[in-house]
Parts: C-alpha cells; sequence; structure tokens
C-alpha cells in the first residue's frame, strides 16, 4: 500500500494533522508510594500546562482507587497499583491501573470536570489512557517485570526496588 497516494478512508487527516500540531509535553511526577485497601499504591501526578495537581486531588484520588481497588480480591489482585492524579487540559482524570493473576492488568478510568475531585466518575465503557498517560504506565509496565518479576532477593527487596523506580520529567 502507498499510503502517497491515498489514505484509507477512515484515516481523518485533518484530526490527526490538527492533533500533531497542539501536540505537547506534559509534567509528570512520582507522588510516592502510598497504601490503599490493602494494596501498595505507586502515585503519579500529570499536569497538562497551567495545572497543578494539589494535595486535595491526590487524597480524592487515593480514595476514589481505595474504592475500586476494595474489589481487587474479586478481580485477582496481586496487590501492587500504580495511580495516575491527571490535572487535563480538557478535566481531571485518574487512572487505577492493578496487577493482576496471569501476568494481566486492571485498568479503571474516573474522569470529571477541572477542579471538582469528587466529582469523578467511573469513565464510559471502552475508554483507555491518553498518549500522555500511556507513556506513563509503559514505564510501570517495565518497572514491574524489570524490579518485581525478573527482580532478585527477597520480595520485600523487590517492592523497595519497583516503589523507587520512577518516571519523572516530561512525557510527550
Amino acid at each position: 500500500m502507498d499510503l502517497h497516494e491515498e489514505l484509507p478512508a477512515a484515516v481523518d487527516a485533518e484530526a490527526l494533522l490538527d492533533l500533531a500540531d497542539s501536540h505537547h509535553a506534559r509534567r509528570v511526577r512520582p507522588l510516592g508510594t502510598r497504601e490503599a485497601a490493602d494494596h501498595l499504591v505507586k502515585v503519579y501526578a500529570v499536569e497538562a500546562p497551567g495545572r497543578t495537581v494539589a494535595e486535595r486531588d491526590t487524597e480524592a484520588a487515593l480514595r476514589i482507587a481505595a474504592g475500586h481497588l476494595r474489589l481487587g480480591p474479586l478481580r485477582g489482585s496481586l496487590g501492587l497499583a500504580v495511580l495516575l492524579v491527571h490535572a487535563g487540559g480538557d478535566g481531571d482524570y485518574v487512572l487505577v491501573h492493578t496487577w493482576i493473576e496471569g501476568d494481566m492488568a486492571d485498568l479503571a478510568v474516573f474522569t470529571g470536570p477541572v477542579g471538582e475531585p469528587d466529582a469523578l466518575r467511573p469513565g464510559r465503557a471502552g475508554l483507555s489512557p491518553c498518549v500522555w498517560e500511556a507513556a506513563v504506565l509503559a514505564h510501570e509496565r517495565d518497572a514491574y517485570a524489570r524490579r518485581v518479576l525478573d527482580g532478585a532477593g527477597p520480595l520485600a527487596d523487590r517492592l523497595t526496588a519497583w516503589a523507587e523506580d520512577t518516571l519523572t520529567g516530561e512525557v510527550r
């Protein structure tokens, strides 16, 4: 297929180029490893330009995560999770990513209006991470495999190494 001649009808060239023109970096900050609903939870802030994740946003996200993680045993949770608190350009998002049995993961996405952490609700079915959130989760997939699954030594040492293996800076 020669893409220089004609694009498939489903390719929205105008929308893709508009997205490319407005694409920018977002800041990622690790916020430490916390405990929620008996899970170890590695927490990150993802911040659009001009936005900041405040402590109240993090606390609200941890409450949401705890509610979701309480059902973890029913979904085969292994007790490790990653929490993204995303102050986006068009709203606020909370992602709860949990490692579950069989080398699988469970993901819950919550969305809401800017600056109203108590208004976050489960996202629509099929909603998945945006490009910035996916970059953090890609790092976390590698950290989990490298530090926990392929790590050496006692589990406590592996979990400490996992907790310390964080992504900082900007993602695109």
